[in-house]
């Protein structure tokens, strides 16, 4: 097989690979159950592209809005009605003006924090959506006098997701399998 074969072969083999991946959470739980059952057409339609680029945009605002300290912003991802849950990293587990109140006060020393998010598994059914996305978060803390300390932090975000006459929104979102390097000592949210 030449080397033009050999390309062919692996692209058309990773792309069917890619759409198993893609679209294991089309319909069910993101846990590992659900995540291993695979549909038997492999496509997605178009409101479920839709629905799935919806809801990334929604975690993808909340992670902005949180290192913008854009409280607004922050406040219009979730339902009223939402929980948070980051009691796994010292924070709370509150409603969300509550919560704002807390992030506040958590994050003042923290001069940037850079969420990203990736490796996002979602699940839809009808109107409810449940996603658990890996974040990394490079945080840098003032210590005063000038010196600053960074530091690292990772977690999974467990999210419930229900689509609302604005758009998909969260419900839920509890932070779980948290880590950390080189936090300050002594340092707390």
């Amino acid at each position: 097989m030449g080397h033009d074969q050999t390309r062919r072969a692996f692209l058309r083999s990773s792309a069917n690979v890619a759409l198993v991946v893609g679209s294991a959470g089309a319909f069910g739980c993101a846990d590992a159950s659900a995540m291993s059952k695979r549909r038997t057409d492999m496509a997605l339609t178009q409101q479920e592209i839709t629905d799935r680029l919806e809801i990334e945009d929604v975690l993808i605002r909340y992670c902005y809005a949180v290192d913008d300290r854009d409280w607004d912003g922050y406040r219009k991802v979730f339902t009223p009605d939402a929980v948070i849950d980051d009691t796994i990293t010292g924070g709370v587990k509150s409603g969300v003006e509550e919560h704002v109140a807390y992030l506040k006060r958590a994050l003042s020393k923290i001069s940037i924090s850079q969420h990203a998010i990736s490796t996002t598994l979602i699940g839809i059914k009808g109107d409810e959506a449940s996603v658990r996305t890996h974040c990394s978060c490079p945080m840098v803390v003032d210590l005063g006098e000038g010196k600053r300390q960074v530091f690292f932090q990772g977690l999974w975000y467990r999210n419930r997701l229900v689509r609302t006459q604005d758009g998909w929104r969260i419900k839920e979102l509890i932070e779980e399998g948290y880590w950390n390097h080189n936090v300050p000592v002594g340092f707390k949210f």
